[in-house]
């Protein structure tokens, strides 16, 4: 375990010019007094690690020292070859420049693990897009992947609603999500701004966290157009595309849900609640749900996105759960109970 640890400590350090001791912390999961022993038992083994004191300071490898613990190991082999999706690699058009890097890994790998990538590929794939539904390759999608590698601004006219909007923009990442590419940009200036909002994921603002105030997400299949610069602009490094995209997507499912319901729920009806409804809606409900009834019964506040999609969705429970307000949402039950009476009923 701790031999593992020392190896990861040099590879790290080999990687970067200077770690704080936290950063190391952070990263190999261990206390700041770990990393100094560490740091200790390696310089004692001859890897030259050598600690600087003060605010600037930190841990670094000196002389140009290089490990040469860089084996892969056949697990390790096989997750390399897994890390790319093939679908989205072809529609950035990279599929070239991922077939040439996955040929040069296999001849740099052992012979007994040269058949990595044929044994990982039989085994997994992933089919991004949903079901039923026709993936179609934004035709912007190529020239926002090369400015998103490059660090090149990027001018775009974006429709929204029924108009388009031209925005200037520092492209950070993108996003494959359920098929649909989206890019998480800084926008830099507004050259036109009387576009309608329409709602949804792309073209907001994550409003919380301080550190993504400014970037937005924007669908690339509602670029009408795209032309990107020569100019690069200065990558915010602690911008971190998987945090923010996390950020983005739990506080546009928050921001649907508008309204409330009141329902009661039997033992089962709790149980198959967070499969009903929507996942933020089901953990707001059930983190302040009280003790059951003297019937085995839950009475919960659920947020909702309207009172049409909580009918939708709590039809799905059945007899196990009852609605009590809306008194409008609670008679559009009962219609529906008359109905299958009528349906079900003895003749």
């Amino acid at each position: 375990m701790r031999a593992a640890r020392l190896i990861k400590m040099v590879l790290l350090l080999q990687s970067r010019p200077t770690m704080t001791a936290a950063e190391l912390a952070r990263e190999l999961e261990v206390s700041e007094r770990t990393v100094t022993r560490d740091a200790q038992a390696l310089s004692e083994a001859g890897v030259p690690v050598y600690a600087e004191r003060g605010r600037a300071g930190g841990y670094r490898l000196t002389g140009g020292y290089r490990t040469r613990l860089t084996g892969l190991a056949r697990g390790e082999a096989e997750a390399l070859f897994l890390s790319g999706v093939p679908g989205a690699l072809r529609e950035m058009g990279l599929e070239d420049a991922a077939s040439a890097a996955r040929l040069k890994v296999s001849a740099a790998l052992l012979p007994s693990l040269r058949d990595a990538s044929r044994t990982a590929a039989q085994r997994f794939h992933l089919d991004a897009p949903n079901w039923f539904r026709e993936p179609r390759t934004p035709e912007s999608l190529p020239a926002v992947a090369d400015a998103v590698w490059d660090d090149r601004r990027i001018t775009a006219r974006y429709r929204r609603g029924r108009d388009e909007v031209t925005r200037e923009l520092e492209p950070y990442g993108l996003v494959l999500k359920a098929g649909v590419w989206y890019l998480c940009a800084r926008a830099t200036g507004t050259t036109k701004a009387t576009g309608i909002a329409d709602g949804g994921l792309e073209d907001s603002a994550s409003g919380s966290g301080a550190s993504y105030r400014g970037y937005r997400v924007y669908r690339i299949d509602r670029f009408a157009a795209v032309a990107a610069g020569e100019e690069r602009f200065a990558r915010d490094d602690g911008f971190d595309l998987p945090a923010f995209w996390a950020d983005r997507a739990e506080e546009f499912a928050r921001s649907l849900l508008r309204s409330e319901v009141v329902v009661r729920l039997s033992a089962r009806g709790l149980r198959a609640l967070p499969h009903a409804v929507d996942a933020p809606a089901a953990r707001a409900a059930l983190e302040h749900a009280p003790a059951p009834d003297p019937d085995g019964w839950v009475t919960v506040t659920l947020p909702v996105e309207s009172e049409e999609v909580a009918h939708g969705q709590l039809k799905g429970l059945g007899p196990e759960v009852e609605v009590l307000a809306p008194g409008t949402l609670r008679e559009r039950f009962a219609r529906d109970a008359r109905r299958l009476a009528e349906l079900y009923g003895t003749p």
